[in-house]
């Protein structure tokens, strides 16, 4: 389910059911021309992975909305905000939460949070559509999907 008006009103119903939060974690930055390109790229490849997980998932997760944060800025700042989102989404009956990134950043502060972090490795070269791509796009679906399940 994605936050949206349609899948909350099916999430209300059926929220004994979806017990696991799943945001994605992206960094912005646009002050510098080949971070923005590289950040956008990561954008994409991360939209399209998590809503495969989202469908492949259906009916036990809720994807939530991005959440973004500057590259540079300090991430125990961030941590802070995010353990308060968890808090606030811990009054539903989620058990299990995943935070999903190409940020490698994020794994040094994981002790911290009270989510798991899932690191999607970066799409370094080659268009985001192009069959190269999709095929290591569905490895890393099957993969996370694979991981996920194993904590339930």
């Amino acid at each position: 389910m994605k936050w949206a008006q349609q899948d909350l009103k099916r999430y209300i119903d059926a929220k004994e059911y979806i017990d696991t939060i799943l945001m994605p974690l992206i960094p912005f930055q646009i002050s510098k021309d080949d971070e923005a390109l590289k950040g956008a790229k990561q954008h994409q490849a991360i939209s399209i992975i998590i809503n495969e997980i989202e469908k492949e998932l259906s009916g036990r997760v809720m994807l939530v909305p991005n959440y973004y944060y500057l590259k540079t800025v300090d991430k125990e700042n961030e941590v802070h905000r995010l353990n308060m989102l968890i808090d606030d989404m811990a009054e539903q009956p989620f058990k299990h939460y995943f935070f999903i990134t190409s940020d490698l950043s994020w794994k040094k502060h994981e002790k911290n949070l009270n989510s798991e972090v899932l690191l999607l490795p970066g799409i370094q070269s080659g268009d985001i559509y192009s069959e190269e791509v999709a095929g290591v796009i569905r490895d890393q679906v099957s993969q996370i999907t694979e991981l996920i399940r194993s904590y339930w």
